[in-house]
């Protein structure tokens, strides 16, 4: 009862499967209908041979109706059988874009279709017959049917010459299939579309479109296609890509605009970002001074204050300014781009920006950063900056307000880094800042220097930094310990006043700085602190011999910094302590004057030889460079760091670790200060390493060169020798077969020389008469050039004379007749002269045209060998003569070889005739001796015929080879011009020797 309901369970699921159909199924049943007829009853076409006969459709009707039809067949299964319609269908596709194309419609279709198979998204009702494709495979299938599509420069060029229709149905279709294409492979359409004739232009032509559906999608179409392509960018920003977008920006609202605005902005930091071209244009444009009407604040009565998409539009707008002052850009630039945006009000814009209330964190965190580079490095917006005033009761200088904000872990970790940058980028080579802030750790805030009573009077930079460095919050001791670092970093003076500043506590006694800092190192507070108080006193020590003083005169400072680098913890974040505590003795050792007689250099060096070890030193010193934080800290002056775990190195003292390393190992370890030691500092293993490297990579490009050259070289030779090597092949091949075994093989290449040595003696017969017609030719111009010349020289003679008799008669007193007979004569004969020398001259011509002619016909000249005419006819008398030679070895073969072959077949008779009496008496006699003799010649006899069975089947294959080769023969001789008659005898001795393999067969069978 069980198995009766399972099997109308069963029946009843397949029964609903065959009658449920989606929208895509009940549209391919129509289109079965109204494109492909009526179905048969009974029998419901796949998806595959619906595919296919409307591919065949496409193909193959001659009516634009029935094509358009399949096409909008097409576009409707494109989504449901996206792999079959992209296998099948793109060929059929890309030829109706290319033969209909003034039918929008049916381009329309076609593009679609494209559009649906190339997209990189994946569809809810994506299948191939009835199993669902995997997500993972259908993520890749637009990227691989763009990758079929982009092998054919010809169809981009096809797809952005579309674009110059008007119609919509047209152009969107279009921007969106180039969009897909440029998402799934970027590299390859980048480098398509820069060799396409005015691509670009084209492209660029689109955000003119009036049509704002084509022009935001054309701007997500530019955004990616620059991306990460120097040229492209630079050919988009010279087709007025600034003044197209701030157009577009004005006309959205700048930030108060949709998402527009922000796709304009993307789209302009990739054309500027590691561009220094267009970086200058841009400020050579004046651009510069367009971005100040960008950042308005939301007035009191607005309601909608800070939208989502107008801080995303503020974010990208950052990203932008900072694309062209980032300290990753050439000096030169930056400080250009700084001045600018000083003089048109942009820094003082943002610094308001700043200064506000009611600006959202991450938008107040994105203004500190940009407004730290605009100042980074520039006296000019410092010095500004430092004039820049808080509005609070009483007015506080914005570094104080900032600071503030720092110390305060109540405020975000990422507010608090962005404002310790904006503090490092105001001290960048900013000696006054740096001065203004040391003397506010001083008792005498007022009177130091110039600037400083800004400080007056107030909570100090010097006293928040103070506080800082010695509050229980880790993040503050590290922050306020990098921010000093910063204020005596390059600034010698300013060192030298360190070791004087006081801190300033209610009731409590001062206590001096370096003691200080000495007592917290002792009491081991957490990482973060001992990193930022070691870095400290790293940039403090550094090229100060007074401060190394002062350092080494506090008693437990060595032997802290001796017992830490001698521990024997495992942990890394402690072995980097550990290489910090290396650093800053080996700087006490480095920059130590001797005042300290207890702790002088040498014995630093003797302490740390008997305490820690030379090589143990080393290790713990390069354990820091060794450190991927300490790699991450040096590319960027910029803090990255999401978390406070992530507080770890500065940028500046990993430049100044960088630069000092190999010299505080060299004064620390004996055996580098005295040069017996053959041990290298890691800076200089790291220098070699990098020159091992490029030797490396050099050694290899030179390989793949002379691989490259010696693959050309064998080529050369190749086409050099392919004449020879054929001609050798065909010649090797007719000796490799033994006498007795290829008897009719050899008759056969005896008639096959025949044919070609008669075919190649008949062109060189026509050869040799052309070139006696020739010589012949020669020799009658000669002899005639020869009679004209005689004939010239008679006439000289005859003028000599004639010139004599006239100088003769002269004397007589005849002298009027004479000059009148002589002068008509002259003009005869020089007539006759001039005559007889053109006519010389002509022949002279034809006989050099002659001689050309027969030297290149004889071919007598070797040193012309290179030319394919000459070496084609040296081959082919090579080829000549060797069969003229084989031909007359052949001749005198024949006879033999067909007289062993007669014996060989006589013998395979003599064979047969034995076996059938042998097999007729072992039938008849009974079991005696003889009748066993009998049976045992009878299976010799049968053993020694089915040796020659099988050397015959042997000498069959060996034939069947020859026959292939010798066809190959044949087509050489044909491409050298010469004619080739068929064989007919060759086809009968096959066809006899195939007739004699089936009667041996017949009767071996009969035998048995």
């Amino acid at each position: 009862m069980t198995q009766t309901k399972d099997l109308e369970s069963d029946r009843l699921l397949r029964v609903r499967k065959q009658n449920s159909k989606g929208p895509g199924d009940r549209y391919h049943s129509g289109t079965d209908t109204s494109v492909l007829g009526t179905p048969q009853p009974g029998q419901q076409p796949t998806g595959a041979d619906t595919i296919e006969r409307l591919i065949e459709r496409i193909q193959s009707s001659t009516l634009l109706e029935d094509r358009r039809d399949g096409c909008r067949a097409l576009r409707a299964m494109s989504r449901k059988y996206r792999v079959l319609v992209g296998a099948h269908a793109m060929d059929s596709i890309m030829m109706v874009l290319e033969t209909d194309r003034n039918d929008h419609e049916t381009v329309n279709y076609a593009l679609e279709t494209l559009v649906n198979i190339t997209s990189p998204d994946v569809y809810d009702e994506e299948t191939e017959d009835d199993d669902g494709i995997p997500s993972s495979q259908a993520e890749v299938l637009g990227e691989q049917f763009t990758e079929i599509l982009t092998k054919r420069a010809e169809n981009i060029s096809l797809l952005v010459g579309m674009l110059d229709e008007f119609d919509f149905k047209i152009r969107y279709p279009t921007i969106r299939l180039l969009t897909n294409l440029i998402k799934n492979r970027p590299k390859e359409l980048q480098d398509v579309i820069l060799v396409i004739p005015s691509g670009v232009s084209k492209l660029m032509d689109q955000l003119s479109d009036s049509r704002e559906v084509i022009r935001n999608d054309t701007l997500l179409l530019l955004t990616q296609l620059v991306k990460g392509n120097t040229s492209l960018q630079k050919i988009v920003a010279f087709e007025n890509a600034y003044d197209h977008l701030f157009e577009i920006i004005r006309e959205e609202g700048y930030a108060d605009g949709g998402v527009v605005v922000e796709d304009c902005l993307q789209f302009l930091i990739n054309l500027l970002r590691n561009n220094p071209s267009n970086q200058t244009f841009f400020k050579e444009g004046s651009y510069i001074q367009k971005l100040t009407s960008f950042f308005t604040l939301p007035s009191d009565n607005e309601k909608e204050g800070w939208s989502a998409q107008k801080v995303a539009n503020l974010h990208y707008m950052m990203k932008l300014v900072r694309s062209l002052v980032s300290p990753q850009n050439a000096a030169a630039m930056v400080s250009s781009c700084q001045a600018s945006m000083h003089t048109s009000g942009l820094l003082q814009i943002l610094c308001g920006l700043l200064m506000a209330t009611g600006v959202p964190a991450d938008i107040l965190t994105d203004t500190l950063t940009t407004v730290s580079e605009i100042i980074r490095g520039h006296p000019q917006n410092q010095e500004f900056f430092a004039n820049v005033m808080a509005p609070s009761h009483p007015p506080r200088p914005a570094i104080v307000v900032l600071l503030m904000s720092m110390v305060n872990e109540k405020q975000p970790f990422v507010l608090r880094c962005a404002v310790l940058y904006c503090f490092q980028c105001f001290l960048y080579h900013n000696q006054t800042g740096q001065a203004q802030i040391i003397q506010t750790l001083l008792p005498q805030t007022a009177d130091g220097i110039e600037g400083a009573e800004l400080f007056a009077n107030q909570v100090t930079a010097g006293q928040l930094l103070c506080g800082g460095l010695f509050a229980p919050d880790p993040v503050s001791n590290w922050f306020s310990s990098v921010a000093l670092s910063h204020a005596l970093l390059d600034n010698v003076p300013q060192k030298r006043c360190g070791f004087k500043g006081q801190f300033f506590s209610a009731g409590v006694a001062t206590i001096k700085v370096m003691e200080k800092k000495s007592h917290v190192l002792d009491v081991g507070f957490k990482v973060a602190t001992r990193f930022g108080i070691l870095m400290l006193l790293s940039s403090w020590l550094s090229n100060c011999p007074i401060a190394a003083q002062h350092f080494l005169s506090s008693p437990p400072t060595v032997p802290f910094l001796t017992t830490t680098i001698s521990s024997h913890e495992h942990d890394e974040l402690e072995v980097l302590c550990q290489g910090l505590c290396a650093f800053i003795l080996g700087l006490c050792a480095q920059f130590n004057d001797g005042s300290v007689p207890s702790f002088s250099r040498d014995s630093l060096v003797q302490l740390v030889s008997n305490r820690i070890g030379s090589e143990s030193f080393a290790d713990k010193l390069g354990e820091v460079s060794r450190n991927e934080a300490y790699s991450k800290a040096l590319k960027y002056p910029q803090l990255i760091a999401a978390v406070p775990s992530d507080l770890l190195f500065d940028h500046e003292f990993c430049k100044l670790f960088k630069n000092l390393e190999a010299s505080v190992l060299r004064s620390v370890t004996p055996q580098l200060v005295n040069g017996n030691s053959s041990e290298v500092s890691p800076g200089e293993v790291i220098k070699y390493k990098d020159i091992i490297r490029d030797q490396d990579a050099e050694i290899t490009n030179l390989r793949g060169m002379v691989e490259q050259l010696q693959k050309q070289m064998q080529e050369v030779t190749a086409l050099r020798e392919e004449e020879n090597s054929k001609i050798n092949f065909i010649l090797d091949e007719n000796t490799v077969f033994h006498i007795g075994d290829d008897v009719t093989q050899r008759v056969k290449e005896t008639r096959n020389g025949e044919v070609s040595v008669a075919a190649n003696g008949e062109t060189l017969t026509g050869l040799g008469e052309q070139l006696q017609q020739t010589q012949q030719q020669l020799a009658e111009i000669t002899y005639a050039r020869d009679y004209y010349y005689y004939q010239a020289t008679e006439k000289d003679s005859q003028i000599q004379a004639l010139q004599l008799q006239n100088g003769v008669a002269q004397e007589s007193g005849g002298k009027e007749e004479l000059d009148s007979f002589s002068n008509a004569g002259m003009e005869t004969l020089q007539k006759q002269l001039q005559d007889l020398q053109l006519v010389l001259h002509t022949k002279d011509a034809e006989i050099q045209q002659l001689q050309e002619s027969v030297a290149n016909v004889a071919a007598t000249q070797p040193i012309d060998a290179d030319t394919e005419e000459v070496e084609q006819v040296s081959h082919l008398e090579m080829e000549i003569e060797t069969l003229r030679n084989k031909n007359t070895t052949l001749g005198e073969e024949k006879m033999k070889l067909e007289c062993q072959l007669q014996e060989s077949l006589l013998r395979q008779n003599q064979i047969e005739d034995e076996v059938t009496k042998a097999k007729l008496n072992q039938d008849n006699s009974t079991k005696t001796s003889s009748s066993i003799s009998d049976g045992v010649r009878c299976k010799e006899l049968e053993n020694e015929l089915e040796i020659l069975k099988k050397e015959q089947e042997d000498l069959l294959v060996l034939l069947t080879d020859q026959d292939t080769k010798m066809a190959v023969y044949k087509g050489r001789l044909i491409d050298l011009g010469e004619s080739v008659s068929d064989d007919e005898d060759t086809n009968d001795i096959d066809i006899d020797h195939l007739n004699d393999d089936d009667d041996d067969d017949d009767d071996l069978n009969n035998l048995q």
